[in-house]
Order: C-alpha cells, then structure tokens, then sequence
C-alpha cells in the first residue's frame, strides 16, 4: 500500500473506457491549434534567485491573496507562471520547501489554455482557471514511471485515457501521463472520473500533461520529461498544489 490512500491500477473494458473518454477529455481535449513552443525552459520574470533570497518564505511572484491560499502543510508547489492573460504560453516551476524556506528545484516551458486564463472558468471557454489546487490524483495510458517507489501519487493506467483518433496525430499522446489538478472534481478518484460537484457548467477535467507544442482547452501542458519528473516528485505525504494564472493575477 502506497502513501496517500494507495496506488490504483487499471485497465477499463472497452465500453467505460469510451465512456470515461469521451466524459472526461472535454475539457482538456481537442486540437486547439500547431506551433512549437522554442521559449527557453528557464525561470520566468520575477522568479530568479534574487527573488528568493529577498523572501524565501514566499513563492516568488505570488501576491498575499493566492500566497495565503497555500496550505500551511505544503512542502510542494507547482507554480504556473502563464505570459499573459490572453496567451496560451506559461512557465512551470516546482517549488520544495525545506525548513521555512521554498526552493525552486525545476523549470519548464509550458502552455496553457488557448485563450489564456480566467477567475471564472466555464466549460468550453479555452481558458485556464486562476488559483491554488491541491494535485492529489495522476494516470495516464503509459505505465506509472515511479512505481518502483511506490511513494508518489495514487496512479490509475488505463486505455480510457487514450486521446481520441480522430484528433491530430500530434495530440494523440497528450494524456499518457495525467496529473488531476483538483479543480470542480472528486478527490480519490481517477483523474478521469466524470463527476462534477459544481455542475458541468464549471467545466472540469483540469490536467497537467503532455505537451503537443500549443495551447490547451484549459490544461496545463508540460514536456514528456518534466511529467515523468513530477510522477516521481510528486508525495502526497508533502501535500502538494498547483499555484496557477497570468502573472498579473498571480501577484495580484
């Protein structure tokens, strides 16, 4: 038995995998444009070290409002720093807390939400939701890479998780590796479990996964590289969350 409430592996039968597919992807699937993303992986504006030298006991580029939405038992934060409130490009940085002080461990170039971010996210509206959720749940088609550990985060592998056929080919791998940012789901469940305690009008099936070189439907892209890193850093015994918007409502 992992810690967190245990590892979940799975393999759907056909029909509630389509199921599950078709319910779950429609947040975060379809193609939402081409383009490879040629930004440097490196911290963005206002992140550096200066910044963490001058207060390391904040996340850098996070105002009071959001900073006090960090829960007091977080060691792990993955702060997505997006370009822009109507761009689909981000920076991703995970943050470890070590006594009073976060550190910040990797950086990556990312993408967001096509038309960038919102503080009132709604299905279909292309844009990434503005705030902080913890990240208590993962999956993906491909085998778990950390689970030799058995520390990280519960992980359900399932072919339901398989992008649809008909999109791109260059979409088709975006969900081998899935993290649930517990945005309008249940937490314990499968990153794809369909159900929505704020109503489906509230959109839900909010990720972090693969990156296909564009902007989302509302998730959070990251390279295969960077998700294999965060399956393998990720405890939930460390309470990790998801710090996540345009840097001017993030320091808002």
């Amino acid at each position: 038995m992992a810690r967190g409430g245990g590892r979940r592996t799975a393999v759907a039968t056909a029909a509630l995998g389509i199921l599950l597919a078709v319910t779950a992807l429609s947040a975060c699937g379809g193609s939402s444009g081409d383009g490879a993303d040629s930004r440097a992986s490196g911290p963005p504006g206002g992140t550096g070290r200066s910044s963490e030298a001058a207060d390391p006991t904040r996340i850098p580029g996070v105002g009071d409002r959001l900073q006090a939405r960090i829960p007091g038992d977080s060691r792990q934060v993955v702060a997505v720093y997006g370009d822009g409130r109507d761009s689909a490009d981000s920076t991703v940085v995970l943050y470890t807390k070590q006594g009073s002080g976060w550190h910040r461990a990797r950086s990556w170039a990312a993408h967001n939400g096509t038309k960038g971010w919102t503080t009132d996210h709604h299905e279909n509206d292309k844009r990434s939701p503005v705030g902080v959720f913890t990240l208590s749940d993962a999956g993906g088609v491909l085998p778990d890479p950390d689970s030799a550990s058995g520390a990280g985060l519960p992980y359900t592998r399932s072919a339901s998780f398989a992008a649809p056929r008909w999109w791109a080919k260059s979409y088709w791998h975006d969900f081998d590796y899935v993290i649930a940012i517990d945005y309008n789901r249940v937490k314990g469940t499968p990153p794809n479990d369909p159900t929505r305690p704020e109503g489906t009008s509230k959109g839900g099936s909010i990720w972090l996964h693969m990156d296909h070189g564009s902007g989302t439907s509302a998730c959070v892209s990251l390279p295969k590289p960077a998700m294999e890193y965060l399956l393998r850093t990720l405890d939930p015994d460390r309470h990790p969350v998801v710090v996540m918007g345009d840097r001017a409502h993030l320091k808002a």
